[in-house]
């Protein structure tokens, strides 16, 4: 006997899940539910069957194919309008004249005993015999009455409660023999229940009505799916459940890796190759798909999650439906009966109440609170860029396709034949990327110079040597699994707020240029690049006093790519320079906040009992620098930068320094005590690059370990701060520790509140508002300053839902109260 699986319902009140998928090819533990019906129909030896598709056909018939993966023979009969339930098998006759068949619907979860139907049905010599059960609510069904014998005598569709008669439904499975085809017409709409079975019995024909135990859910409506989930899960059907069940009711499926520490409260289902980090916690009812990532932190219960989906840290997600490839974000929240389709970014600690809908490919903004569904708006990311260039999770908001997109916008605001620099850091994940940066570069047009791993100042130093622009991939930093991709301009800074704007533009309206195949650009490997590096930056950078003092340093490479210039640098130095953690490790080509405070302590042992002059520590990338004074403490970053001002401003008593308006103002004091004074500058780091090119400008810095040397370039550079600091402490003959004394203790407090992107002008202008008559600086947000020289600044952060607030007074005491004073102004207008 053959079988007849219906597979063309467009599924409407399970949108948006059916908004890009049939209803058939819906996972109910990772299992398409009309694979859990083809399972079902071979346990029972209907392995000829026709599956009869119209909606989104293509995808039932890429999926399943010929039915070999299973062991059956599937052919399709595809319907070119809906044709109505017994229309759309009326279009496979020809598969089905010959015996008897079954009809089953592939949306539907079941473990009927189909061969005790197909038994009952040859029993009776029945013409059609339609396969029942009872239901506790018979509205949405056909509900049926038959006889002792089991022949039918009422059929009634979808009654309203004054009209229910039985709890005995129609499931939509039915055995027929093929002369019932002769009451359906081709090629026009028909239904079984009511068209065809009314005309049956009106003609006496033998329709029998065999009710049936075990388990049925018709999946039409997100209540039952997710109760299908559970249902499997709590063993109420007979399914295949792919994998391993390693403790009762919790089933892992082959290639997931689970932390021994994550909280798993079964029954629930991981799917293959799926990533469940320490931490997280999976409650019961949860079904998680294949190659999802759920972060530490994160919390699921009874949610049914579908392929490749991120679940970023601190998520909290019950009771919803996430589509396949949809981002959610640290911290966002997803509540009961809520579903968002497929594609979807979610923002970070954005809030999605119960029953929303949200439709594929949809935006919501981080900080959001969405109450009402998301069906035709789009919300896009406003920019590309933040404060890093183009930053997000490897694989997941950064992918090799975004990199290719990016590279190829970015090539298409430069002209055909300029050469671009390449570099990354020494993490996989860049070197990954920057191979697509280079090929999308390639493709339009463009000559490409790659530097391979380099540190970032070496990148940008070699990017202004005639090249049209560059492009670094690296680790973010303190967040291994993110990278930035930055983009520089012709003199290696990063690009301008205006080339940042060109670029989205290109990137948004996706215009990109391609080249003809004779213009293909090159690929080049410049040679010597460390060697002509520290060159430029000993010629450049005062070193007298150097070889005289006889210094001893103690230096820390961090294994990352800042000990890759450090050889040909300390040997040119001709100082006694002990160098610790030289070696690249591809495992961490970014440190967190703890590593870097125990790099620095273990520094500070080092030179202590070296008696060394000093210690300094690169980041991995060799942007930023960190200070340990010769009794081996700790020269934390702000206070670094006003030991640096100081030997600058004392060795060149004139020009400017240019500092961002979140410095303390004792930087001031130090500048204006030497003759020198500040230019205060936004917290961009392109500010305190266009300030750094100037003429007049001595020194930058931006209180986080970057320097900028503007005698050798005027971005942030490791090297080049290193260099000018052993220079400076030769010739001025002390040590760093009686600098650090001889400057003001800064007492600057800071705090961040989180700040709905909707809200952010709002809390800006109350805090104007609030300001009342003192003075307002809105040089960067806003920074209102006291009558006795406090102040506060409040600055709304680019691409988080944050704001900032820095706070500086006489003393600790002082500086909290007045932050505790204007974080209330801020959280009150965010409310």
């Amino acid at each position: 006997m053959k079988a007849v699986v219906m597979a063309g319902g467009e599924g409407t009140r399970l949108r948006p899940m059916t908004s890009s998928m049939p209803k058939p090819l819906l996972p109910v533990v990772n299992r398409p539910i009309m694979e859990h019906v083809l399972r079902l129909l071979k346990r029972h030896g209907l392995n000829e069957t026709v599956v009869t598709v119209q909606f989104l056909a293509s995808l039932v018939r890429n999926y399943f194919g010929d039915g070999e993966e299973l062991g059956m023979e599937l052919t399709y009969a595809n319907e070119e309008k809906p044709l109505g339930t017994a229309g759309s098998v009326k279009n496979a006759e020809e598969a089905l004249k010959d015996d008897a068949f079954l009809v089953i619907s592939g949306d539907a979860l079941t473990d009927f005993d189909l061969s005790d139907l197909i038994a009952f049905h040859k029993e009776k010599g029945a013409l059609v015999t339609v396969c029942l059960t009872r239901v506790p609510n018979p509205l949405e069904f056909g509900i049926t009455i038959v006889d002792e014998e089991g022949k039918v005598e009422r059929f009634l569709e979808k009654p309203t409660w004054g009209q229910v008669f039985s709890d005995t439904v129609n499931t939509g499975i039915y055995v027929m023999e093929p002369e019932v085809f002769d009451y359906v017409q081709a090629d026009v709409p028909v239904d079984w229940s009511g068209d065809v079975f009314p005309q049956l019995m009106k003609e006496g024909k033998p329709i029998y009505g065999y009710v049936a135990e075990g388990y049925w859910e018709d999946v039409g409506t997100h209540e039952s799916y997710v109760k299908a989930q559970a249902d499997v899960l709590e063993g109420k059907v007979q399914v295949d459940i792919d994998g391993f069940e390693i403790s009762p009711g919790v089933w892992v499926a082959e290639g997931a890796e689970v932390h021994p520490d994550a909280v798993l409260r079964g029954p629930l289902y991981i799917g293959d190759y799926a990533k469940v980090e320490a931490g997280a916690e999976i409650r019961e009812h949860t079904v998680i798909g294949s190659n999802v990532v759920v972060k530490s932190g994160a919390f699921l219960h009874k949610a049914v999650i579908h392929d490749n989906v991120y679940i970023g840290q601190q998520c909290n997600l019950r009771g919803c439906v996430i589509g396949k490839n949809t981002d959610i974000m640290r911290a966002a929240r997803i509540e009961d009966g809520a579903v968002i389709g497929d594609e979807c970014l979610v923002g970070e600690e954005s809030i999605v109440q119960g029953n929303v809908r949200v439709y594929p490919f949809k935006t919501i903004e981080a900080g959001a609170f969405v109450n009402t569904s998301v069906i035709w708006e789009s919300r896009g990311q406003a920019h590309l860029f933040g404060a890093r260039g183009v930053s997000g999770i490897l694989n997941v908001e950064i992918t090799p396709e975004l990199a290719v997109r990016l590279a190829g916008a970015y090539a298409t605001t430069l002209k055909k034949g300029s050469t671009v620099t390449t570099a990354r850091d020494h993490s996989r994940g860049a070197r990954a990327l920057k191979r697509a940066v280079i090929s999308a570069l390639q493709a339009s047009a463009i000559d490409v110079r790659d530097l391979e791993n380099v540190p970032l100042p070496v990148a940008r130093q070699q990017t202004a040597r005639g090249s049209a622009g560059g492009i670094m991939v690296r680790t973010s930093p303190g967040v291994p699994d993110s990278v930035d991709i930055m983009f520089f301009d012709e003199r290696g800074a990063d690009l301008s707020q205006g080339g940042q704007r060109k670029l989205d533009r290109v990137f948004a309206r996706q215009e990109y240029r391609r080249a003809f195949p004779g213009e293909i650009g090159d690929l080049s490997f410049p040679a010597s690049v460390f060697d002509s590096y520290t060159g430029s930056l000993l010629r450049n950078v005062d070193t007298t006093g150097i070889a005289e003092a006889g210094l001893k340093v103690v230096v820390d490479a961090s294994n990352g790519s800042a000990g890759l210039v450090l050889p040909s640098l300390l040997g040119r130095l001709q100082v006694d320079a002990l160098t610790i953690n030289p070696g690249l490790d591809e495992s961490r080509p970014t440190e967190s906040a703890e590593s870097r405070r125990a790099g620095l302590v273990r520094l500070g042992e080092i030179v202590a009992s070296a008696r060394a002059a000093f210690g300094v520590r690169f980041d991995p990338v060799g942007e930023r620098l960190s200070l340990v004074d010769e009794r081996g403490r700790i020269i934390e970053d702000d206070r670094a930068l006003l030991v640096m001002l100081d030997l600058v401003a004392a060795e060149r008593r004139s020009g400017r320094v240019a500092l961002p308006v979140t410095t303390t103002r004792i930087a001031e004091q130090v500048a204006a005590y030497h003759g020198t004074q500040v230019e205060w500058t936004t917290t961009s780091p392109d500010d305190l690059t266009r300030v750094g090119r100037e003429e007049s400008t001595i020194f930058g810095g931006d209180g986080r370990g970057g320097f900028i040397v503007p005698e050798f370039s005027s971005v942030f550079d490791g090297a080049a701060a290193f260099v000018r600091l052993i220079g400076l402490v030769a010739r001025t003959q002390l040590t760093l520790s009686q600098i650090d004394a001889r400057i003001p203790r800064a007492h600057v407090l800071k705090k961040d509140i989180a700040t709905p992107w909707a809200v952010k002008g709002l809390v800006m202008r109350r805090v104007v508002e609030a300001a009342g008559s003192r003075s307002v600086d809105t040089t960067d947000g806003v920074r209102v300053v006291e009558a006795d020289g406090r102040w506060v600044m409040v600055l709304p952060d680019p691409a988080e839902a944050v704001t900032h607030l820095w706070a500086e007074g006489p003393d600790d005491a002082s500086a909290q109260a007045l932050l505790d004073e204007w974080a209330e102004v801020v959280d009150s207008a965010g409310r």
